[in-house]
């Protein structure tokens, strides 16, 4: 992450026909917080009561590099792209919903029964892309300025699982699926906290609210590196429904400030 961040600074200033002391850079500094929807291995894949009970929050600081006051830099590049950083927290609550959990059956309890949870500290970066002239959005107080930014980050996550029938790990309380060992692990369950690898694509636009501050509305789909980031990985191999990773969606708003513009 540091080698590509250091990249994209290296080709912006080899832009520039000047020394390295014309690159003017501004900072833009904010918040932003929302509700999220964890797209994980709780509960059935398409349903829409699991997709709006499984949700959270999460709350951001985040840090723009405006390179638009350059002297001498490409004026595409100036007027079109910032680097964004983030640090972020978010927790999700998760348990089983869908048709599998309202059967009457042992099974169909001991996924009822089950309880999770997903904490989350992300730390990463964007490259971000105005549709809009930087220049022309910052003269315009009332103006809007779509954006789509696209860049990795470093998550570190502490996930639970548990049941309200009793302690997981045997028949009485467990889906069987969940007592079978998955990927390195004992069971399709597990109660770790660990470092992961993920992709963050966001979509929104700025609100020009002030000559020095902007609103936003954020929408982000982020891409794990793992299948545990939700405490569950039920085993591949012998389950073929479990496709594909855990990722989540982000909805926010939030207040940025310009400093030294």
């Amino acid at each position: 992450m540091i080698k590509l961040k250091l990249f994209v600074l290296i080709l912006l200033i080899a832009l520039t026909h000047n020394s390295y002391s014309q690159l003017r850079i501004t900072h833009e500094i904010g918040l932003i917080a929302g509700g999220i929807e964890f797209r994980s291995d709780y509960g059935q894949r398409g349903d829409t009561e699991t997709n709006l009970k499984n949700s959270g929050f999460q709350i951001g600081v985040v840090d723009y590099l405006n390179f638009s006051y350059t002297d001498n830099l490409n004026d595409y590049l100036k007027e079109h792209f910032k680097i964004r950083s983030e640090l972020s927290y978010s927790k999700t609550d998760l348990q089983h919903f869908g048709e599998w959990t309202e059967k009457k059956s042992i099974g169909s309890k001991q996924l009822k029964a089950m309880r999770g949870s997903s904490q989350l500290l992300n730390l990463g970066f964007q490259l971000e892309y105005s549709f809009k002239h930087i220049h022309d959005f910052e003269r315009e107080v009332g103006s809007f300025a779509p954006y789509i930014g696209l860049g990795p980050q470093i998550s570190y996550y502490t996930a639970t699982a548990s049941s309200t029938l009793g302690e997981l790990g045997n028949p009485t309380t467990t889906f069987p699926k969940y007592l079978v060992p998955s990927d390195g692990h004992p069971h399709g369950y597990s109660n770790e906290s660990k470092s992961v690898i993920s992709v963050a694509l966001n979509i929104g636009t700025r609100y020009k609210l002030t000559t020095m501050s902007d609103l936003v509305l954020d929408v982000r789909a982020q891409y794990f590196g793992s299948d545990w980031v939700d405490g569950l990985n039920p085993n591949k191999d012998l389950y073929k429904e479990n496709k594909g990773n855990d990722w989540l969606t982000f909805l926010g708003l939030g207040y940025i400030v310009y400093f030294d513009h």
